[in-house]
């Protein structure tokens, strides 16, 4: 069973794109013990190698990363409010009235925005767009608020974490999933020496995929992933994307990858095998490292496993225990396989 104790604890640290400080280092705690070799390049992105009980015929990189979407100050007014823009793709809705904190104390605040009663007609039928909204850390002044937070702080989402019947509700399920299934490959028994990399700066453009493929130059690539699942009501079949509790999902396509075709079967063929609850995205949405990855150097092999999730992107998602265990299952099982292939 994974440990889901540690996946809280990195689903509860503060890690918005190009701030993953406080996630690497409680991954550096977690995996130095198990690691053969481990480094932190220029970018941030930390680099591993776990050594196996055979040298493999291709070396394999599995990839997950560490940041989380979230917001940045970009000015204080004069009353001590803050203005604020994203840090990845949030759409208006998901954060109007949602506790946030900011900055590296964890300034606690909320997200506001004009007053019902002050609203004309046709602003009452739509979202304030993020460029209206303001963060409300309880400052009376600019003086006040700059006592306790500055331009350019990170800003998160202030999610309690829950895992109650087989569900896990919290922030950063993408893609601190990804990254505990790392840790638990590295904490095992490997077949093959296996390259690991917990990247940043996924969420704004794959930026640390980009130097870590470069870096390891891999003949082959696995990512670890949470996907879109829109299994909610309104959605037709094919619009759900992929379901809470339909197993690990392998995808064909997205918007940045065409993922390998051997490798996407053998993936398949191995789930039939093991008994691993399996199932694929029916929409071509989306995207994650692989994009960067699978296009570096001379081109890497490359194929995504990923836990179905609810409300991606928002102040709290959604997954099952179950999906999870799937994805760490197949992910084992598919790493030895693809090393072969």
């Amino acid at each position: 069973m994974l440990d889901y104790d540690l996946l809280k604890r990195l689903c509860t640290c503060c890690g918005i794109s190009g701030d993953e400080g406080q996630v690497r280092s409680l991954i550096i705690n977690e995996i130095r013990p198990f690691a053969d070799e481990l480094s932190v390049d220029n970018l941030g992105n930390i680099l591993v190698l776990k050594k196996g009980r055979k040298r493999p015929g291709k070396k394999l990189l599995i990839s997950a990363h560490m940041d989380e979407v979230g917001f940045i100050v970009t000015h204080i007014t004069g009353d001590g409010l803050l203005k604020f823009d994203c840090v990845g793709g949030i759409n208006d809705s998901a954060a109007f009235s949602k506790n946030v904190f900011v900055g590296k104390d964890k300034v606690p605040g909320v997200v506001c925005a004009k007053p019902l009663h002050l609203l004309k007609a046709d602003e009452k039928k739509k979202n304030p767009p993020i460029k209206d909204l303001l963060i409300d850390i309880g400052a009376e002044s600019l003086d006040e608020a700059a006592m306790y937070v500055s331009c350019g702080d990170s800003i998160v989402f202030d999610t309690m974490y829950e895992n109650k019947d087989g569900r896990v509700i919290s922030k950063a399920i993408d893609d601190r999933f990804g990254c505990l299934v790392l840790i638990e490959l590295i904490k095992s028994e490997l077949e093959y020496d296996t390259w690991f990399s917990f990247v940043v700066q996924e969420e704004v453009g794959l930026r640390g995929a980009k130097c870590a493929a470069f870096t390891v130059a891999p003949d082959c690539a696995l990512v670890i992933e949470a996907t879109t699942a829109a299994d909610v009501p309104y959605s037709e079949e094919e619009n759900c994307v992929c379901h809470v509790g339909g197993g690990a999902v392998v995808t064909f396509m997205d918007r940045s990858t065409i993922y390998d075709r051997e490798y996407y079967l053998t993936a398949w063929e191995m789930a039939r095998e093991l008994g691993i609850k399996v199932q694929t995205k029916t929409r071509i949405a989306g995207g994650n490292d692989a994009g960067a990855i699978h296009s570096s150097r001379g081109g890497v092999r490359t194929l995504a496993l990923s836990v179905p999730c609810r409300y991606l992107h928002a102040g709290a998602s959604l997954a099952s225990t179950e999906d999870m265990e799937a994805v760490y299952a197949l992910a084992k099982a598919v790493a030895g396989k693809i090393q072969t292939l």
